[in-house]
């Protein structure tokens, strides 16, 4: 009896693990923030920030238009930073980096983060050239969350860290550039809410790239807002 016993928690662990896959997590993760049919509605999303910087409080705002084009915009010590990814390139103005015209992104940094343009990276992640696998659980904080190793179609690597109580993403890590420097782009997000067209989305968001930390706080959120796809284009 004892044997049996055994053998059918073994069983019962076998199969709980062998069901437990990427995609099934990340199922969980887009029932959890509204559902694949809400979401296959969604075309943009138009988000106002107040954002800390290393103490220093400044306005942003971002607007993706999704599959085409994402940009960020933040105005701080009276001048104005602007990052801009498209379905092919990318430029940002940046007058501490020396940057005060528009300036195309290098190569590298482009694939790291040219998935900004999908409002949910995660949802029919297939379509766009994506991989993913589950990469086992690791603590953030006190929870030990899901790692989702993504593989965009250039190779560029996004882990997502998901709540197995909420299934939420809270945090995602990705390569990026400071200063011409590689360094870890990490992302915490919190303060999840239902926006007024049932969308769950982090109202806070913590970016850590070492030496350079800011925080976000969303003051406006807006689903589907017209957007005039010029905005993305390149300031000749």
């Amino acid at each position: 009896m004892k044997k049996f016993f055994l053998s059918l928690t073994t069983l019962l662990l076998f199969f709980a693990t062998k069901a437990q896959t990427a995609d099934d997590v990340i199922a969980k993760y887009i029932d959890a923030i509204g559902g694949k049919e809400l979401l296959s509605q969604v075309n943009s999303v138009y988000v106002e920030n107040t954002t800390d910087v290393m103490g220093n409080e400044s306005n942003s705002k971002t607007t993706i238009l999704n599959g085409k084009g994402y940009k960020t915009q933040m105005d701080f010590n009276g001048q104005q930073i602007v990052q801009v990814v498209t379905d092919s390139a990318g430029w940002a103005i940046n007058p501490f980096a020396g940057s005060t015209s528009a300036t195309a992104i290098p190569p590298e940094q482009y694939k790291s983060g040219e998935d900004q343009i999908y409002v949910e990276p995660l949802f029919n992640y297939a379509e766009h050239g994506a991989k993913t696998e589950l990469a086992g659980q690791e603590k953030v904080g006190d929870i030990n969350a899901y790692k989702i190793k993504y593989t965009n179609k250039d190779g560029a690597v996004t882990n997502y860290y998901i709540d197995p109580t909420t299934y939420y993403i809270i945090r995602e890590v990705r390569s990026g550039e400071m200063q011409g420097q590689p360094v870890d782009i990490t992302v915490s997000f919190s303060d999840y809410k239902k926006t007024d067209f049932g969308l769950m989305v982090p109202y806070s968001r913590a970016i850590d790239m070492g030496q350079f930390n800011m925080k976000s706080t969303a003051s406006k959120v807006e689903i589907n807002k017209p957007v005039e796809p010029s905005i993305f284009d390149m300031p000749k």
